[in-house]
């Protein structure tokens, strides 16, 4: 890379313009949009994310600050707030929805051989939501609760390389089962789910597709043991059964067998019993992936407090999926930078080093790339030859 271009520039260049332009011709974006594209628009969002600004104030001045260099950053638009909060009330925010797929399927196939902890060959998914509160008044289209509004963003992301793979986003009143009838399964991925997933009428298509699912049983689960198995109780495990369903509806909604664990975690001091429709795994081995799920926990954590998605710069339904859409853009790109740069920091501290140098003439790499602090040779200070062993 020029040493001349600036940081931003040069994050950008991961960002595969053709397909993106694809994307804003797919919903004519740019219809009769004459000085601020698309693709200025999702720049200053990009920005925003990057350098952590709290509102449009804050993009307008700072960019403006910096106008002598924007150009080469890629910005061709005249930026103003009132511009940008057009942009993102009026603009599809489908746009950026589909532009985060192709970003998806990019870092997925760059993370695919990364382990998540468990030998696996199977595509292993981790589903959840987050619930990001609003203002009622300034929201009332997402109304939650009496004096609250929320969305929710549904995630099922897959497990190496923690990447998001589908997302939908709805109002917080959206329970978290209504996520499984959108999802397209996949034959012989294991998608691990805790119990607000639990619907057996819409848990039966993952056995029928030959999919495979873990989730943790309710307490009041009705059912008769069919069969068990001996379990090594060293290791935590405390019973494996092969059962059947007994309730008047979740026997019809589920008719055929389930395999039930029960597992006692000495960390924590507390049983868990886990179902499963997968008989040839290790009940062990169906324990941890279940403990594999909190990577998802850990996913919406660092979304809250490393990008700009708890507060918002417009109100409507549009510039919220909007804001949104163009965060999990940034978070994708970053673990894409990471992963084509080799990088050893981690998302969270590549993005903190990236905040301060976003307009500094420095290659990307060299400024991400890890310093040796301390000088091996540093007692040999007349230093007589250059070539010595």
């Amino acid at each position: 890379m020029n040493i001349d271009r600036i940081i931003f520039s040069q994050i950008m260049d991961f960002i595969p313009k053709h397909p993106f332009n694809q994307c804003v011709r797919r919903y004519r974006g740019n219809h009769r949009v004459r000085k601020f594209s698309c693709f200025d628009q999702f720049l200053c969002m990009a920005f925003a994310q990057l350098a952590f600004k709290e509102s449009l104030r804050d993009i307008e001045i700072c960019l403006r600050a910096m106008k002598p260099k924007l150009y080469h950053a890629g910005f061709r638009g005249r930026i103003a707030r009132s511009t940008i909060a057009d942009a993102n009330e009026k603009r599809p925010w489908q746009i950026y929805a589909d532009f985060a797929q192709l970003l998806i399927a990019k870092a997925r196939t760059l993370y695919r051989n990364d382990s998540f902890g468990i030998d696996l060959k199977n595509t292993t998914y981790a589903l959840d939501s987050t619930t990001i509160d609003l203002c009622l008044t300034l929201f009332p289209w997402a109304q939650f609760r009496k004096h609250k509004s929320a969305v929710k963003v549904h995630t099922l992301m897959d497990l190496k390389g923690s990447i998001p793979c589908f997302i939908r986003i709805t109002g917080g009143s959206v329970h978290d089962v209504n996520f499984l009838d959108d999802l397209l399964i996949e034959p012989g991925a294991f998608y691990i789910m805790d119990r607000g997933y639990i619907d057996f009428a819409r848990l039966y298509p993952f056995t029928e597709s030959m999919a495979f699912f873990v989730t943790r049983a309710k307490t009041n689960l009705d059912y008769t043991r069919i069969s068990y198995r001996a379990v090594d109780k060293t290791t935590g495990l405390r019973s494996d059964q092969t059962i059947l369903l007994r309730g008047t509806r979740t026997s019809q909604d589920y008719p055929v067998p389930l395999r039930r664990i029960s597992y006692y975690n000495k960390d924590t001091s507390k049983r868990l019993v886990f179902l499963t429709n997968n008989f040839t795994l290790d009940a062990l081995i169906i324990a941890k992936l279940y403990q594999c799920r909190w990577q998802i926990e850990l996913f919406f954590k660092w979304l809250k407090q490393n990008l700009h998605i708890k507060a918002f710069f417009g109100t409507s339904d549009n510039a919220v999926k909007t804001q949104i859409w163009i965060a999990v853009s940034v978070y994708v790109l970053i673990a894409i930078i990471k992963k084509e740069l080799r990088l050893q920091q981690s998302l969270a501290e590549i993005l903190q080093i990236l905040s301060i140098a976003l307009f500094e003439q420095v290659q990307l790499q060299q400024i991400l790339m890890e310093i040796p602090m301390k000088n091996e040779n540093s007692q040999n200070y007349k230093q007589l030859s250059l070539f010595d062993l």
